[in-house]
């Protein structure tokens, strides 16, 4: 499940899950234009959005889409693609990954999230959800 979050650590939307093991590219692009039309549904601007992401998300698919949805992308790159990237990795902005991996250090708090007991996939979105409504009500 992928998860988009401000700068002050709080969730602002999530992906649906995806049944089986798969890489973090999996439909990656499919999976983040539907978070995007969300988050625009909410009446948040997304055109400059600023991305922060590991080397698992480093695909010229993904990249293109940010390019074509006017977001930053600041993503580490993979050193098993051999491609040659143009793109600008900025080391000191990508360290304030810090504030997903604490989010979802949080979200590890959560022992019905923790380990994924709830096979159906509605279920453990609405799992998620509430688990993003403490967050946000811990933050008020």
């Amino acid at each position: 499940m992928l998860i988009i979050t401000d700068s002050q650590r709080l969730p602002i939307t999530c992906s649906d899950p995806i049944s089986g093991n798969h890489n973090d590219a999996y439909q990656l692009v499919d999976t983040v234009d539907l978070m995007l039309k969300n988050i625009t549904k909410s009446k948040i601007k997304t055109e400059g959005l600023f991305l922060n992401a590991d080397s698992g998300f480093h695909t010229k698919e993904f990249r293109n889409s940010c390019f074509s949805n006017d977001i930053i992308d600041n993503i580490a790159f993979n050193k098993r693609n051999n491609d040659e990237n143009e793109s600008i990795f900025d080391e000191l902005l990508y360290g304030q990954r810090f504030v997903i991996e604490r989010t979802n250090a949080w979200l590890d708090a959560f022992k019905a999230l923790l380990i994924r007991f709830e096979t159906n996939k509605i279920h453990w979105k609405a799992l998620h959800l509430l688990a993003f409504s403490v967050i946000l009500l811990r933050r008020l």
